[in-house]
């Protein structure tokens, strides 16, 4: 077939890489310059388990703090009816724990296994890394996470509940300082650079024939007939299908169809910065549970990412969230860290759904398949996907369970 993929996010050449393989003709149209620029750009880089990560699932982690200088959530300016919906509707996931989190979980160790075939297969360094703490200030914070660790345990996952003496056997750089009540310990976790995978993928898909369109905007979707109306362009683009996996363009692509997502664009944040000593910085990866923020060891360089704005789209950087950002590093691995120079601030939407989940699958209408919505886990969750959708356009029954997350009544 003659597929249009909208989005060169990391789920999008995900996608376009899966149905290369599967023979069909793709072509990738990105709005921006080149792939992986905008919620893709510079994640927290986590990748399975997928749960525990921040903001992976309503519910099953720390509370929601809307107020305070630890608020989970920040309010901002730019507030619409929409985003105070989408929050209704969040909260009443958290409350009921009702988020599809053991689905999540499976499609999460899916993907992960299926991103290291594909990076075996073509010699990608991604700068990937294995193992992860989840670090626990109070007892408190492993009390708050024991539904999530029912659900990982009946999937399968591997982890330990250890103390603070062999958290720091583990990651020997933690501050000795720092209070540390205990750990979750992930030994089969993965991290790793999501826009270098992106750039590599993208970069032997087009000498392997798929075309990719950037600069190019999509003004609409048609599906009678199939096709893209690209701006500047006087006809519509014909294909034999079309797959959206265009995050919060979604949004405005679906409503004209009459299919309408509540999706929000919660904006985190994340500081990227050379190694200093490497005895003081992580080896892996860790998870601050009560502040929600990661730091994760990418090659030379220690990212830090955590913080959720709900707020325009215009809204200013916040100062207090990029301090607590620094402050958590400081906490955990001081001079570990170069800060001084060389250091990249970055925030970015993800697309978020009430429930925490993408929507895969058909649309309902005439050639159009949808691949978005995949909020914090577009990394984690981005090569199953691809898999699983290119399986259903080829009316094969995927590898791993899509129950809970196809369209739903939200």
């Amino acid at each position: 077939m003659k597929i249009a993929i909208v989005g060169a996010g990391i789920v999008g050449v995900t996608t376009a890489y899966e149905l290369a393989a599967d023979g069909h003709q793709v072509t990738v149209f990105d709005q921006r310059s080149a792939a992986a620029e905008e919620a893709s750009f510079a994640t927290a880089g986590l990748l399975a388990p997928h749960l525990l990560n921040p903001w992976a699932v309503p519910g099953f982690g720390q509370a929601l703090r809307l107020t305070g200088a630890d608020a989970t959530l920040r309010l901002a300016g730019g507030l619409s009816r929409a985003h105070l919906a989408w929050l209704w509707r969040w909260r009443g996931q958290a409350r009921r724990l009702s988020a599809p989190a053991a689905a999540l979980e499976r499609l999460a160790q899916y993907s992960q296994t299926r991103l290291h075939a594909i990076a075996a297969r073509h010699e990608l360094d991604f700068e990937a890394s294995e193992g992860r703490l989840v670090l626990l200030r109070t007892e408190q914070d492993g009390a708050a996470l024991q539904p999530a660790l029912q659900v990982l345990r009946d999937a399968g996952v591997a982890l330990r509940e250890i103390d603070a003496d062999t958290a720091r056997q583990i990651e020997p750089g933690l501050s000795p300082e720092a209070p540390l009540a205990g750990a979750i310990h992930l030994p089969g976790a993965g991290a790793g650079n999501c826009r270098l995978f992106a750039q590599h993928l993208r970069q032997g898909m087009q000498g392997a024939g798929v075309d990719f369109a950037f600069n190019t905007r999509i003004d609409r979707i048609s599906t009678q007939p199939v096709g893209l109306a690209v701006q500047g362009d006087a006809d519509l683009r014909r294909f034999d299908a079309v797959v959206l996996c265009a995050g919060m363009a979604s949004a405005a692509l679906l409503p004209p169809l009459g299919l309408r997502l509540p999706m929000a664009a919660v904006q985190g944040y994340s500081v990227s910065a050379p190694l200093r000593e490497d005895t003081h910085a992580p080896r892996a990866s860790v998870v601050d549970a009560a502040q929600q923020i990661s730091i994760a060891r990418l090659g030379q360089r220690v990212r830090i990412a955590g913080g959720a704005d709900l707020a325009g789209a215009d809204a200013r950087h916040h100062a207090p969230t990029l301090q607590r950002l620094y402050r958590t590093l400081n906490d955990w691995f001081p001079g570990g860290a170069q800060l001084s120079s060389g250091v990249q601030v970055w925030r970015g939407a993800r697309t978020l759904l009430p429930d925490g989940a993408p929507v895969l699958g058909a649309s309902g209408l005439p050639g159009l398949w949808l691949n978005t919505g995949h909020g914090a886990g577009g990394w984690a969750l981005a090569c199953g996907c691809a898999r699983a959708v290119a399986d259903l356009m080829a009316g094969r029954e995927p590898e791993v369970p899509l129950a809970d997350l196809g369209l739903r009544d939200f």
